[in-house]
């Protein structure tokens, strides 16, 4: 399955990824849903592993950045009624970087893209891109998302 194909299965409600620990992929409190970090898994798995700018080239890491983000769209749509609306509002992009990687923006403009295509531009969220030494199952990258729920300017 293509990004484009995960992009659009995200945007239609697909199943987030299952947990691999005691967790929930979604949280819904009022009206703001908060999502556990989501990794790059396609059918249970990882499609990549490695530190960017070491194991992982930035551009795969790119990609993997786009899967994560679709997964963290399709909890968000797990936890929420049937039509409702949301907004992302926040998203946090962690990327597992080898010592002398700075390019992190680069990498996560790849889920800010995957949102900006299921969702519109104006439903583009604040974003932070932090370098991290490793993430759970050697993910090259891991996004959390929190979205506000309801109409409004972006919602979709």
């Amino acid at each position: 399955m293509s990004n484009e194909q995960a992009i659009g299965r995200a945007a239609i409600g697909a199943q987030p990824p299952r947990p691999r620990g005691r967790y929930v992929p979604a949280v819904l409190s009022g009206s703001t849903v908060h999502t556990a970090g989501m990794t790059p898994r396609r059918d249970g798995r990882l499609t990549v592993t490695g530190r960017v700018g070491g194991e992982v080239d930035p551009a795969v890491a790119r990609e993997a950045a786009g899967l994560a983000a679709g997964n963290a769209l399709a909890a968000v749509r797990s936890v929420l009624p049937p039509g409702a609306m949301f907004r992302c509002v926040e998203m946090v992009v962690y990327i597992a970087c080898a010592d002398g990687f700075t390019e992190l923006s680069a990498v996560a403009d790849g889920a800010s893209e995957v949102v900006e295509r299921a969702l519109g531009p104006a439903s583009l969220p604040a974003r932070s891109a932090i370098g991290v030494y490793l993430l759970p199952g050697n993910a090259p990258v891991e996004v959390a998302v929190t979205a506000h729920v309801g109409d409004g300017p972006g919602a979709r």
